[in-house]
């Protein structure tokens, strides 16, 4: 498997910026558009899920990596949190609030793989 150089080669980054993609389109629409709270607190959360990858990334060290890791899994739990509190004011249909849930649900486990994979490589490092 070839070494990754760049965050953006990082399948969690991808589905990261994938997610604040619909998050965005999402929230540019009807009603929602003009619940600046919710509308900017799921963009919010949503760019930091991908910037911390990004920037854990960037650091170079692997405790460093994990630690960011870590807070871009806590921002996938608040982007989902607020997909429900969305569906529960009617900002979103059962197709997207099931759609949204899924990528962010997705996105949870592949950062959380990513944070378990890196967790290993620290922990053989110490040996």
């Amino acid at each position: 498997m070839a070494k990754v150089e760049k965050f953006e080669e990082l399948i969690a980054w991808q589905k990261a910026r994938e997610l604040t993609r619909a998050i965005y389109e999402t929230t540019q629409q009807g009603p929602f558009a003009k619940d600046f709270g919710l509308r900017d607190q799921m963009r919010r959360a949503s760019v930091s899920i991908m910037s911390n990858i990004a920037e854990g990334f960037e650091r170079g060290g692997r405790n460093e990596f994990h630690q960011f890791l870590s807070t871009a899994k806590a921002s996938c739990a608040e982007v989902r949190s607020q997909i429900y509190v969305a569906s529960d004011v009617g900002y979103l249909d059962k197709s997207t609030f099931e759609r949204l849930l899924n990528q962010a649900e997705e996105v949870a486990r592949i950062v959380g793989g990513l944070r378990a994979s890196v967790d290993r490589q620290r922990t053989a490092g110490k040996k």
